[in-house]
């Protein structure tokens, strides 16, 4: 398929953090842009702002006539969209090119030097964090974020065309379609077994992604994980491994050792191990795709985070709010692990809205586990997603497993007046779901509070 060989191209499915990095990279590539959303969002605002149009009603009258032309117009579709959407039926029944958003993706970084990032957890903030390093150390990019970088704003860094930066996402085995020349494995833990049915699936489809590997490609992948290649860890005999790790001024300072030198005293200001992990990581790609490290400790101190990733909203001497998309246990556990490093002595309140029945179902015990951790904890119902309800799973039933009496189940609009009543001086909001669209409200009445 040649991109160039069409004028048109309309995203059904417009709004979604992938989906819409691709709708700007296409209209910065002179492309007429236009799609489909289920509901107006602070992203679908942003493409409308820079003159691409969004509906959000599924019918075909919606559609700019200019875009009804099967010879000009590449249809983009996101698997979250139902089988009987209207508009993709109609594309369907007269003959358009309709690809996923994957494989226009690996269309896109096919005659690119591709770096990609797969891993059940840390893809986003890995894949912004070597986007930024490498844009501050002058190579000529673009990077598909799945997040909002904070640095600039956007879930796409547009600054050339010789490298790109991608996530690969292993959800319905999109990431099958890229062929890089260099990918790291972040995790593999079990997820999105509504997919792949068990672990052992999700495992063969990461063990297939690295043989998308261009000839001499190179993989990483983090210590302790059941694949060859370079490793990378804390404190521990990787190659690329973190060493004399500090805590300074509320901010990680470490040495890099790699196979040759050791390089000293490097900053990196998201709290958390984890993402102290995802910075290595990022680091480690960069070193090897030939970055002078001078460049790459000064850019990396200057890295903001992406938004949603254990991002700060209020911080003060007496009260803390974080927000963070942590929908899985062993994210939610990464939470924790950072809110104990830094707060120690601090009582720490988790609103968790779960994810999906079927996660909730097949992880259950975990996310009981995980979240009992904190001091206090309020449950939100299920955000359902694509899904249809689960007889018998529901945040009533994942309530009752949380080993932990300051628990409570509240609906949306009760989340302000539970905080108010709560002792807590450090305040998450945890999930993948529209608990982020609380996140302003929340903020004004904390920062009123405090």
């Amino acid at each position: 398929m040649k991109l160039s060989s069409f004028d048109n191209i309309f995203l059904i499915g417009i709004g979604g953090i992938g989906m819409s990095a691709l709708a700007l990279y296409f209209h910065s590539e002179k492309k007429h842009v236009a799609g489909y959303d289920k509901t107006s969002t602070d992203i679908t605002d942003s493409l409308i702002s820079k003159g691409i149009n969004v509906h959000f009603e599924d019918t075909i009258a919606n559609v700019e006539n200019s875009f009804l032309n099967n010879e000009t117009t590449l249809v983009i579709f996101t698997p979250a969209i139902p089988k009987d959407h209207k508009e993709l039926t109609y594309f369907r029944n007269n003959h358009y090119v309709i690809k996923k958003r994957s494989e226009v993706l690996g269309n896109i970084t096919e005659s690119t030097y591709c770096l990609a990032v797969a891993g059940t957890h840390g893809k986003t903030t890995t894949t912004s964090i070597l986007g930024h390093i490498l844009n501050e150390s002058y190579v000529k990019l673009t990077a598909f974020l799945g997040g909002i970088s904070e640095n600039y704003n956007s879930n796409l860094i547009l600054k050339g065309n010789e490298v790109t930066v991608v996530e690969a996402d292993e959800f319905d085995r999109s990431f099958l379609t890229l062929s890089p020349d260099m990918a790291c494995i972040t995790s593999m833990d079990a997820d999105h077994l509504d997919i792949y049915g068990n672990e052992e699936a999700l495992i063969e489809s990461f063990s297939a992604f690295t043989h998308r590997l261009k000839p001499n490609g190179k993989l990483f992948v983090r210590n302790g994980l059941p694949l060859e290649g370079i490793t990378y860890g804390l404190e521990d005999d990787s190659d690329y491994s973190a060493q004399n790790i500090k805590i300074e001024n509320g901010n990680y300072v470490f040495d890099l050792i790699t196979p040759s030198e050791t390089i000293k005293d490097i900053q990196f200001n998201l709290p958390g191990r984890h993402n102290l992990s995802n910075a290595v990581i990022a680091l480690a790609m960069a070193v090897e795709y030939g970055r002078p490290p001078e460049q790459l400790v000064k850019a990396l101190a200057s890295y903001k985070g992406v938004k949603r990733r254990f991002t700060y909203h209020v911080k003060t001497e007496e009260l803390v709010y974080v927000d963070d998309y942590a929908h899985h246990p062993s994210e939610i556990n990464a939470v924790h692990s950072a809110v104990r490093e830094m707060y120690p002595s601090k009582r720490a309140l988790a609103i968790f809205q779960p994810h999906l029945f079927s996660r909730t179902k097949d992880f259950a015990d975990d996310f009981a586990r995980s979240l009992e951790q904190f001091d206090e904890i309020l449950l939100l119902d299920i955000y359902p997603a694509r899904e249809e309800p689960i007889q018998g799973v529901s945040s009533d039933w994942l309530l009752e497993k949380i080993e932990n009496s300051n628990k409570k189940l509240i609906s949306k609009s009760e989340i302000i007046s539970e905080i108010k009543r709560s002792q807590a001086s450090v305040i998450l909001t945890l999930g993948a779901g529209d608990i982020g669209e609380e996140v302003e409200k929340i903020t004004q009445n904390l920062s009123l509070a405090s």
